[in-house]
């Protein structure tokens, strides 16, 4: 195992700290190492301090470092650390490093973007191997261990009573608001929309095309689009239709939320999750940050990645101004310097119009997630977020159902309700009474 850190400005390594976006920790990380590390816990923090750095530069044009944490430090948006190199191994031209990207596992563009990657590769056996080591340069290894998924200590509830008083335990203080959602596997998925699913290797799925993705829809279905006044009533429509986007579901509805933790994996525990927040941080559809985050759609990755969020003259960059026409779209009058930085990177909730019966009947909102954004899995700005665990799906479906929480309540197509009552309906023969029984 190794750590490769790649910046973008010459010499930012040298002052022996640097200071991480989460949004940038794990790119390019293999999935299950990344789905065990998406709670920095004290063991993790040591396995990360126990594996070497491979400190590089955007572009391969400068010289690369080896070394080690000396400490990780884990902020609410951000991750700090410092680190030493290795004294007895000098700067390594990127030149010789290129023949063995595949056996290092850096991947192709990877080094055109700066991030924090955890790679499954011994990184000393490897540059050993290839002679761009000498066996005396090599440290005598302390044993590594691979990161493995924390497991909660919560008892799972098995009922809906017990779900519901866990709801109660967990209060609500005037002038905040709850939402919930549901997964069905606690272990596999995370808090992060479908446009930022990775493939088990860690590659973007849809990210590099979101801008493409929402043409096309528009282009091929343009008569569903014609009532939408905003680009987020757009996205929330393509939401529906399953196209990923940057908007992650969320109800205010904790039952709504029960049924998606059960309705699938019966083998697996499914979750809960719990956000609370004050009720002035919800947006709604309307508003002026929704509107400068949702416009990000329009953007190229390339536009998006140019974007220098500490830039003095902010407005005056090039993918920003393209940005506000976008924006201007859809609002006549935007003020010079509301849109900054900070508005862009944002993860907000946001209530959308209920432009369809799903959302209606799930009581829906949604979670809409900014430039680069990567939610923690314990908080986010402004969010509390707790946890509850659900085990006994079976049986937590039937309680639902005499809820009437159910596929065609929660999915209200006819298709769904005439399926419903097909299968309620339908003849068993093991629940007849046996000849010859009396009434």
């Amino acid at each position: 195992m190794y750590n490769l850190l790649v910046t973008a400005i010459n010499g930012d390594f040298e002052d022996g700290s640097y200071l991480w976006d989460k949004s940038r920790f794990l790119e390019y990380t293999n999935e299950d190492i990344s789905l065990a590390l998406k709670k920095l816990s004290t063991p993790h923090i040591e396995n990360l301090k126990s594996y070497p750095c491979l400190f590089a530069y955007e572009g391969k044009e400068s010289d690369v470092r080896i070394g080690f944490f000396t400490s990780i430090k884990d902020r609410d948006r951000t991750i700090h650390v410092t680190y030493e190199f290795l004294e007895n191994i000098d700067a390594i031209p990127f030149d010789k490093l290129q023949p063995i990207v595949d056996s290092l596992d850096i991947r192709p563009w990877e080094m055109n973007r700066p991030h924090w990657a955890v790679k499954d590769e011994d990184l000393f056996e490897i540059l050993q191997n290839h002679e761009i080591l000498q066996a005396n340069q090599v440290p005598k290894e302390d044993k590594q261990a691979r990161p493995v998924e924390d497991k909660s200590s919560d008892v799972p509830v098995k009922n809906i009573q017990g779900f519901i008083q866990k709801v109660l335990n967990l209060g609500q203080k005037d002038g905040y608001e709850v939402f919930y959602r549901g997964h069905s596997n606690q272990k596999k998925y995370k808090l992060e929309p479908s446009l930022f699913r990775k493939d088990e290797n860690g590659n973007w799925l849809y990210r590099d095309n979101e801008h493409i993705l929402y043409r096309e829809l528009l282009v091929s279905n343009s008569a569903d689009f014609q009532s939408d006044v905003y680009t987020l009533d757009s996205l929330v429509r393509m939401q529906h239709y399953s196209l990923p986007t940057r908007l992650l579901d969320i109800t205010s509805n904790p039952l709504i939320a029960l049924y998606f933790a059960c309705k699938s994996s019966p083998d697996e525990n499914g979750e809960v999750i719990v956000f609370s927040m004050e009720r002035k941080d919800v947006e709604y559809f309307d508003s002026d940050v929704a509107s400068y985050i949702a416009n990000l759609a329009r953007l190229s990755q390339a536009e998006k990645n140019a974007i220098e969020l500490n830039k003095d003259e902010f407005e005056e960059q090039s993918p920003i101004k393209k940005l506000l026409s976008f924006i201007k779209e859809e609002k006549s009058v935007i003020e010079k310097g509301t849109i900054s930085g900070v508005n862009l990177r944002k993860i907000v909730c946001v209530k959308a119009k209920q432009s369809n019966d799903r959302i209606s009947s799930q009581s829906g909102a949604f979670l809409l997630y900014g430039l680069d954004s990567k939610c923690n899995e314990n908080n986010m700005d402004g969010m509390t977020i707790s946890r509850i665990q659900v085990a006994n799906k079976k049986s937590m479906l039937r309680e639902l159902d005499l809820l009437n929480i159910r596929e065609s309540t929660v999915f209200p197509y006819i298709k769904n309700s005439a399926k419903y009552l097909a299968d309620k309906f339908k003849f068993d023969k093991s629940s007849q009474p046996a000849a010859g029984d009396a009434d």
